[in-house]
């Protein structure tokens, strides 16, 4: 193969991924152009690219999606190749195929190869063919599917034919639940890879998950970068990986191995991929699939071998050969990484877009971030949720748990629920740190990460919480230039001495005895306490309190309500004898009405199962609503009289407007 010139990349994609790649791009002093849509227009991969071209408005089909426009984006800028990173495009042949129609290097493997291997149906075949292990599964349309629906060995797993990441994952335990749960996960797979076709496999009972990431040339050499281990996850996407797994034997590791690098070489492989599998608890190993692109949990393997994948996927599209043998490739240490995401994980992880009112990255040795933001910034729902990667490396995996969790603890994020706490308990829980764990480990576990979640909280003093909110809320308009509040203004709690504070919904009796010049000091819950202002920067707040210095991070949300991060923890706050023209405070003590339903958060209503006078059992799904891609059913709790349907298919709504309404029956 002759060598390709390649001086300007186009980046076919948003997010970290997008940022990562820019950052390899401009190690190698190659120019990076960025392709944004209209909501994307301050992200920060367009704002750090040399070059940007816009994408329009509409759905991800209308921008993200579109390979016409990603073509004439690079064509326009002058590109000679294209990196789609992963998601979106990243496994379309058709994008591979367009790239070598307009003389383009598409920077993965070629369209044929990603037509086999990208999909998953004829991916298990390949592997039977050449004698890759895989687990029973059957495949066909769906009305075959359901006729041989009695003699499937249950419990299977849906899966989408042409994706990954769990988008359309969905196990069932009965024949009766097959039909609905592969129209749900048809229609999961068309909205987020264009192509609603699934199939069905056996589900391993307590499963581990490990993969093996490969390098491929175009003259003949393939190697590994040896495993990740990726069992821990949540609605069948992972959350934690880490390598080299816990779990394996050597002999069982160079098993695994041979098995992908052979898998490889028998489809003719070309650049970076990851051959997937799972392990039953004899460990016994199946074919699960193969990546034809670069994985999310990449850097993992990074911070072992010290390879950059970007830049060798770079250097194998250009048509240079593999520069590493398999026996010169060490990886030392351990290595773990955590996925981000704006989601609430005592809401069954859903979705929870929203603004970033602060934001720092730890400066913890050993720990690396890739993230999809720099600083304050809004998480759009119509995107997925993963704000950003933590990965974290050291000499063993103890060591490296150990700098994951300072890591966490310093990785400030406010203005949205997200699931950097639950990570932190995840990763502290005595069966992940002595590796009692499979992929059912965030369910078995929920109860027991939630309460340690609460406990951890509860152990935070909250007179310390408040006291850190009272300096801040006395001092932010000198360092916020905050003059929206008149009662801030005037300072009506100084001449009133006796306030009320709202810590996540407990009431703190506060009585201020002297405040001045950034000192306070007063009763907390009938407790002494002084507080001195040392510095604000950038929402660092560092303070006196009682004696010790104490570092916080404070911000204003959304509802003009104020966070206080205290030891890595986010708690709201706000006074009681402060107005807050967005808190409703004749509706604060109001029992929730049964009867009204709303949307679990801000989405779109994709499809509605009911009518007006029609009565539903408990257990129906009568509203089904997607956000970040995923669908959310909306639940009948008890048989009901639909009063009332407030809403429509297509229609956006958010977690304050009412879908339904039911009369009791």
């Amino acid at each position: 193969m002759n060598s390709k010139k390649i001086t300007k990349v186009l980046v076919a994609n948003r997010g970290e991924i997008a940022v990562r790649i820019i950052k390899t791009l401009k190690k190698l002093h190659l120019v990076s152009v960025a392709v944004f849509a209209d909501d994307d227009a301050d992200a920060l991969h367009r704002r750090i690219a040399d070059e940007a071209c816009p994408l329009g408005n509409g759905t991800l089909k209308d921008t993200y999606l579109n390979i016409q426009k990603i073509i004439d984006a690079a064509l326009d800028a002058g590109a000679e190749a294209i990196h789609p990173g992963y998601g979106f495009l990243s496994e379309s042949p058709e994008l591979a195929e367009a790239c070598v129609a307009n003389n383009l290097i598409f920077i993965g493997p070629d369209a044929d190869t990603m037509r086999l291997m990208g999909n998953k149906v004829a991916a298990r075949q390949f592997a039977i063919d050449n004698g890759i292990p895989v687990t029973y599964g059957l495949t066909g349309s769906t009305d075959e599917i359901l006729e041989k629906a009695s003699s499937l060995p249950y419990p299977i797993l849906i899966k989408a034919a042409a994706g990954g990441g769990g988008k359309g994952m969905h196990i069932v335990r009965t024949a009766e639940q097959l039909k609905d749960e592969m129209e749900r996960a048809s229609r999961e797979a068309e909205k987020y890879f264009g192509d609603g076709t699934v199939f069905v496999e056996q589900y391993i009972e307590n499963p581990r998950h490990i993969e093996v990431q490969v390098l491929a040339d175009h003259y003949g050499k393939v190697i590994h970068l040896y495993e990740r281990e990726c069992t821990i996850q949540r609605r069948y996407q992972k959350i934690i990986e880490e390598s080299p797994s816990p779990t394996l034997t050597e002999e069982k590791r160079q098993q695994l191995f041979d098995t992908a690098i052979k898998l490889c070489q028998k489809v003719g492989y070309k650049n970076a991929g990851t051959v997937e599998f799972i392990f039953d608890k004899d460990l016994n190993f199946y074919f699960l699939e193969m990546n034809t692109r670069i994985q999310v949990e990449h850097p993992v393997t990074e911070q072992r071998t010290d390879i950059d994948i970007v830049e060798e996927q770079i250097r194998i599209a250009r048509g240079e050969p593999l520069e590493y043998d398999q026996d010169n490739i060490k990886a030392q240490g351990h290595a773990i990484e955590l996925r981000i995401y704006a989601e609430d994980p005592e809401n069954g992880f859903l979705p929870s877009p929203g603004c970033v009112t602060a934001y720092h990255e730890p400066q913890v040795r050993g720990a690396r971030v890739d993230s999809s933001i720099d600083g304050p910034r809004c998480i759009n729902g119509n995107y997925d949720p993963m704000i950003a990667k933590l990965t974290c490396h050291a000499k063993d995996r103890a060591s490296a748990i150990e700098t994951a969790q300072r890591a966490l603890n310093d990785f400030i994020l406010q203005g949205l629920t997200t699931n950097k706490a639950y990570l932190w308990e995840v990763i502290k829980n005595q069966d992940f740190t002595e590796n009692r764990i499979d992929t059912g480990f965030c369910t078995k576990h929920n109860e027991a990460l939630l309460r340690a979640l609460n406990e951890s909280r509860s152990n935070i003093c909250i007179n310390d919480i408040t006291a850190a909110f009272l300096l801040y809320d006395c001092c932010k308009k000198q360092f916020e230039n905050d003059q929206n509040n008149v009662w801030e203004q005037i300072g009506y709690w100084r001449y009133h001495m006796q306030l009320t504070v709202d810590v996540e919904g407990t009431k703190v009796p506060v009585s201020i005895k002297k405040a001045q010049d950034g000192h306070l000091e007063g009763d907390i819950n009938g407790q002494a306490f002084y507080a001195d202002f040392i510095q604000y920067d950038n929402k660092q707040l560092k303070i006196m309190l009682n004696g010790r210095t104490e570092t916080t991070y404070c911000s204003v949300n959304s509802d003009r309500k104020t966070i206080v991060n205290f030891h890595g923890l986010n708690f709201t706050c706000f006074r009681y004898d402060q107005l807050n023209e967005d808190f409703d405070y004749a509706r604060k003590n109001e029992v929730n009405d049964k009867s009204t339903l709303l949307s679990p958060m801000p989405g779109k209503v994709v499809k509605i199962n009911v009518k007006e006078g029609e009565t539903v059992e408990q257990g129906k799904i009568m509203i089904v609503v997607e956000a970040m891609k995923m669908e959310n059913n909306i639940v009948a709790t008890a048989k009901a009289r639909v009063k009332r349907i407030l809403v429509g298919e297509g229609q956006m709504v958010d977690n304050k407007m009412q879908l339904i309404e039911l009369e009791e029956l």
